[in-house]
């Protein structure tokens, strides 16, 4: 009997090691290696004035670039009173399955937590089950559903789930 791998990870290894990946604040001169990896990942990739916006605004906006100093990934979460919203968060995608979410998500989570906030806040496409499953693991539970929230095909939207992590 043959075994398929599941396209989803198991999380069976933990992330990588933090001191092989470097967290730098995300600045105008990094947008066009993350829309690189923005337009790469997503069908509805978010625009260089997206980015800009968010750094201009004064949001936690990070990248996490290797020891050779490729992009792997970043977030963006914008702080509000008592808690944070994940605006975005993407892995590139020859690197998805390898733990880089999760050193992702621990700098988003610590961020709130030095802020003292009380929970963390996204939304993911409901077709995105690989980014749910990963979130559920993590501790977020879904609280809500955003009716037509994300852009879709052939001119659609498509609803997101909304999801908190209390931390």
């Amino acid at each position: 009997m043959s075994s398929v791998p599941s396209p989803i990870p198991q999380f069976k290894a933990p992330p990588p090691p933090a001191n092989k990946f470097y967290f730098y604040r995300m600045q105008p001169t990094d947008i066009s290696d993350v829309l690189a990896i923005e337009n790469d990942v997503y069908p509805f990739p978010w625009t260089r004035g997206n980015f800009l916006d968010s750094i201009n605004s004064g949001y936690e906006t990070w990248i996490l670039r290797d020891a050779s100093g490729a992009l792997s990934g970043y977030f963006l979460l914008m702080p509000s009173v008592d808690d944070a919203h994940l605006l975005n968060i993407t892995v590139h995608r020859d690197l998805q399955g390898q733990g880089i979410g999760i050193l992702l998500l621990n700098k988003a989570k610590a961020i709130a937590q030095e802020r003292k906030l009380e929970a963390i806040l996204l939304e993911v496409r409901p077709s995105n089950t690989r980014a749910e499953k990963i979130y559920r693991h993590y501790g977020f539970s879904r609280i809500g559903v955003r009716k037509g929230y994300y852009p879709a095909p052939n001119n659609q939207r498509e609803d997101a789930l909304v999801m908190k992590l209390a931390l």
